[in-house]
């Protein structure tokens, strides 16, 4: 039996009709059990097929009244916040109900007041809403025309859904290969004509542009307070947390507080036969006292699941795909049932960690830039734990700690010559003194994926000065495998992709 605090519904496949149609049906890389429901309105019938944990039922994932009804993958942070402008009979709603309640009081504006981990589908009357939280973190994507709304939380699962119909978005981006699918925008509703296929789409959270200039004290201060609340909000009293820990200062000022909020976590930390973190995450869990875990995975064994990621995170970027590939070999390594995962991810992008160097408007450009482009990369897709049924989230980028960090001066950042000052004083006391002073390393390096995917590829012949290219084209061509044709990615052979892919780029340059 799953553990009643994970969320009552990871993901979905929802169709919106003038009336009637069946529960669509479809196979994700979410692994769980699938739950059909319809939901039939005064105005149209809402048909779903809803992925979730076994042994968690999915009723507070799905709410309705005669003239909305809302189907909800993911969790929201901030239902205290919620409930106060509500009134004391919503504080037992589960999220759906809790959204339903929020959409009578202030229509689509409703989420913007949301904190949380969501992709969210809303029928009301003639229209349908397509939302996503402040970062599409969990991803969400349409296919629309006159008369019908598709929308899944995969898009692959979108293939024979629909096809070229209807308008195209303005404001979304088209999913390369799956004709007439669009990703639903981070932070934003989607609001669809269902009778034309027409849509309009509303902003609810963009990344603070301005900067606040706060005195030391101050800032260390503000950001502990506000990492404190988000891990806080992720763990459910009671239950123990499972970190995802390599001895850094993201992730170990992660675990520290979780400690803090439930008692006792358990811990987990992976590596290669290339390269691990061991001995540095070894030093914080016996700091805290965590139950802690290695797992090695061989490096071959590591990049066989370079199909997994792609296929998971449906992401074309070869250098998010580095980033994800640790993750998602640590989560297909985890056995046992689900569990909610808490990780330090993230927390580079606010924080320009890595951009090692002094001048301040150089950092703050990074900043301003990763904020603005990290739309639609996927990187912090629940889908990457999900493909192995455990549920992950990312306190770093909790909508408050996003804004905060953000909108921190850049010498706050980059300060005395250490990276992520900020965080690293916020942490103080709470870690071993090494820990804090420990240099910046991505998950990617201290795994040695990086390297290992560069030599698999020069191992067959790639030039060393066309290696960036070659990992473009073995992602684009997993992707157009797993996602677009629906090739089962265990049957998909990372050596035979880059022997292709290097085969191809020799007769290139011949």
């Amino acid at each position: 039996m799953a553990s009643q605090d994970l969320p009552a519904a990871f993901g979905f496949l929802a169709s919106a009709r003038p009336s009637g149609g069946g529960i669509p049906q479809a196979a994700f890389a979410t692994r769980g059990t699938h739950t059909g429901v319809g939901l039939g309105l005064r105005s149209q019938t809402l048909n779903a097929t809803l992925v979730h944990a076994p042994g968690t039922p999915p009723d507070s994932a799905q709410a309705r009244d005669a003239d909305t009804a809302v189907l909800i993958a993911g969790e929201i942070y901030n239902r205290d916040d919620l409930y106060s402008v509500l009134g004391p009979k919503t504080e037992q709603a589960g999220d759906a109900q809790l959204l339903l309640d929020l959409l009578h009081c202030y229509g689509l504006h409703a989420f913007r007041l949301v904190n949380g981990r969501f992709a969210a589908v809303v029928s009301t009357g003639r229209q349908v809403l397509l939302a996503t939280d402040h970062a599409g973190s969990v991803p969400l994507y349409v296919c629309a025309g006159p008369g019908e709304v598709t929308a899944s939380t995969e898009a692959k699962t979108l293939t024979g859904h629909g096809g070229p119909r209807g308008f195209p978005f303005a404001d979304a981006r088209r999913v390369r290969g799956l004709p007439g699918v669009y990703q639903v925008p981070a932070g934003a509703v989607m609001e669809i004509d269902l009778d034309t296929g027409t849509a309009g789409t509303h902003r609810t959270w963009t990344p603070p542009l301005a900067r606040r200039i706060m005195d030391e004290n101050e800032a260390v201060d503000a950001v502990r307070a506000a990492l404190d609340r988000a891990v806080g909000a992720r763990i459910t009293p009671g239950s123990t947390p499972l970190v995802v820990l390599s001895g850094g200062i993201d992730s170990s000022g992660v675990a520290a507080l979780a400690h803090r909020s439930a008692g006792t976590i358990d811990s987990l930390s992976m590596g290669t036969d290339v390269s691990d973190e061991f001995v540095q995450a070894r030093a914080v869990a016996g700091h805290l006292g965590s139950r802690h875990r290695e797992i090695t995975v061989p490096t071959a064994d590591l990049l066989r699941q370079l199909p997994y990621a792609v296929w998971a995170s449906e992401s074309e970027d070869p250098q998010i795909i580095e980033y994800l590939l640790p993750l998602v070999a640590l989560y297909r390594a985890l056995d046992g049932p689900a569990r909610r995962v808490l990780t330090g991810y993230g927390a580079d992008i606010p924080l320009a960690g890595m951009h090692r160097e002094d001048r301040l408007p150089n950092l703050d450009t990074a900043v301003a830039y990763d904020m603005a482009t990290y739309d639609g990369l996927n990187e912090m897709s629940p889908v990457l734990s999900a493909v192995s049924g455990h549920w992950s989230t990312h306190p770093y980028w909790d909508r408050d700690v996003l804004d905060l960090l953000v909108s921190l001066e850049a010498g706050l950042k980059r300060r005395y010559g250490r990276d992520k000052w900020v965080l690293r004083a916020a942490m103080a006391g709470l870690l071993p003194d090494e820990t804090v002073r420990r240099p910046k390393l991505g998950v990617h390096e201290g795994s040695g994926t990086t390297s290992s995917f560069s030599l698999l590829l020069l191992e067959q012949g790639v030039a060393e000065q066309a290696v960036d290219a070659a990992k473009r084209q073995v992602v684009r061509e997993l992707f157009d495998r797993t996602v677009v044709a629906g090739e089962d990615p265990g049957e998909v052979s990372t050596a035979d992709v880059v022997r292709s892919v290097a085969d191809r780029l020799e007769r290139g340059a011949a």
